[in-house]
């Protein structure tokens, strides 16, 4: 058959169907992914590097074990492409940093040998700042927002944002520290979830902060979030720190908000929010209740605390992640990068343990919270699709830079799940997202959030203008 014309934006769980029905091959969805990078990533910068040789031959291995009638998972031949701080075999893995533009590992990450087991096509390695912090290394082409090249792309997983909003990839896997998945979601009109924090092993990923450092999907929509969490979650024996627990399959979600309790803050939800997203949210507060949800009025924990004092509370364990190659290295790392484990080395201990405190008193209070409720709905950031001028002016106010975090550090210092998704456009027609928080383990609940969103708007169908 034909291939559509629409091919490199079908969701994942569509494109399974076509696979898994023999109407489609992995061999020709492969070939048609990297004509596609090939045509237009020259402009997008979104790949640190294509293994078009690897991809093609992981297809070919896919269509003839179809053929055979071998099916690994929903996810067999389907090409994906992964932020470049995953060890892959055989392949460079240089975390964004210049420094490291030889590091050849031998053994894949955890993330990676279970979705190469899976059946999964590796169409390359993402771009991404610095060792994942906020800025990309001044050698590095920034990946640009097929939305809008003057608009950021989100940060760190600005490649995964920018190739799958494009139809590079058709998923990618990505990384959240401070907000790194659901910047790039929001940014790129994308769906992303930053699962509870040990849900998804670790090991084998480069380390920005341990206990910061989450891994999860960025996808079109909320059904392929979990039909990619599915995959890479549970315990992984080389890395102690996971849970032993795993998500719940697909088909048993639910997509209505029928009798969910969702928490609203009026007062978290406008203080310094642009009015645009004030008004996309209050239109998702309309299909909660539509849909047979209920709101219920909250008074979150106090965010500032671990907002302010997340940079200094991610940059010890930043200076320790890289203890081997700085200050040794100092002079092939970024400015950015640089400032961030000066001021972790800095840090006395008694400064760093009442950062601990103030986390401990914030994951302790949203915990309790959280377990009063099914989810709780906020922006990912108070600013609607900022350009670069306007990301520049906020590095010089401390305060206007922690606000940016607000609504996203706070989650990575406590561990509980988001999901990031779009929830409408600015008046020049760019993304804007928003995301709901739920309890530990309840990834598979803000999956059917998304869903639910998602089954009565059309945010999330919406393609950048100029990349049909």
């Amino acid at each position: 058959m034909s291939l559509p014309s629409d091919l490199h934006y079908l969701e994942m769980h569509e494109l399974s169907l076509l696979i898994r029905s023999r109407k489609l091959s992995p061999v020709e969805v492969t070939e048609a992914q990297l004509d596609r990078i090939d045509a237009l990533d020259g402009e997008l910068h979104s790949y640190a590097r294509v293994t078009a040789e690897l991809a093609l031959e992981q297809a070919h291995v896919a269509e003839q074990e179809l053929a055979d009638g071998i099916c690994r998972s929903p996810l067999h031949g389907i090409p994906l492409a992964f932020k470049d701080l995953f060890d892959t075999a055989g392949v460079v893995t240089a975390a964004g940093m210049p420094l490291h533009a030889q590091r050849v590992p031998t053994q894949d990450a955890t993330v990676v040998a279970r979705l190469r087991e899976a059946g999964v096509v590796m169409l390359g390695k993402l771009q991404m700042t610095e060792g994942a912090f906020a800025i990309h290394h001044p050698d590095i082409a920034v990946p640009l927002n097929p939305w809008g090249s003057n608009h950021w792309s989100g940060a760190s997983s600005s490649g995964c944002g920018v190739a799958t909003a494009a139809g590079l990839c058709y998923a990618s896997l990505g990384s959240d520290t401070g907000g790194s998945i659901r910047f790039p979601c929001a940014a790129n009109g994308l769906t992303g979830l930053k699962p509870t924090w040990g849900r998804v092993s670790r090991h084998g990923a480069f380390e920005m902060a341990a206990s910061l450092d989450h891994i999860g999907p960025i996808t079109r929509s909320a059904r392929d979030a979990l039909f990619l969490l599915s995959t890479i979650a549970g315990h992984d024996p080389l890395d102690p720190t996971s849970q032993p627990t795993v998500c719940l399959e697909v088909p048993g979600i639910d997509d209505t908000f029928r009798g969910l309790r969702v928490g609203i803050d009026e007062r978290w939800l406008s203080d310094g929010v642009d009015p645009v997203i004030q008004q996309a949210l209050q239109q998702v507060m309309l299909m909660i209740r539509d849909g047979g949800g209920l709101l219920v009025s909250i008074r979150m924990p106090d965010t500032q605390a671990v907002s302010s004092n997340w940079e200094a509370h991610c940059g010890v364990q930043t200076a320790v992640a890289h203890a081997d190659t700085y200050p040794l290295h100092a002079n092939a790392y970024g400015p950015a990068l640089s400032r961030l484990i000066d001021a972790g080395r800095a840090l006395s201990g008694m400064d760093y343990q009442r950062i601990l405190l103030a986390a401990q008193r914030f994951s302790g209070e949203a915990d309790a919270l959280l377990h009063q409720l099914d989810l709780v709905l906020a922006p990912v950031q108070p600013y609607a699709a900022p350009t670069y001028e306007q990301l520049a002016d906020l590095a010089q106010d401390p305060e206007a830079n922690r606000r940016l975090i607000q609504f996203t550090a706070p989650f990575n210092v406590s561990g509980h799940p988001c999901l990031s998704l779009p929830i409408g456009l600015t008046e020049e027609g760019l993304p804007i997202g928003g995301q709901f928080i739920a309890r530990k383990g309840a990834e598979a609940l803000l999956c059917r959030a998304g869903m639910a969103v998602q089954r009565v708007s059309h945010w999330h169908q919406l393609r950048p203008q100029g990349f049909s």
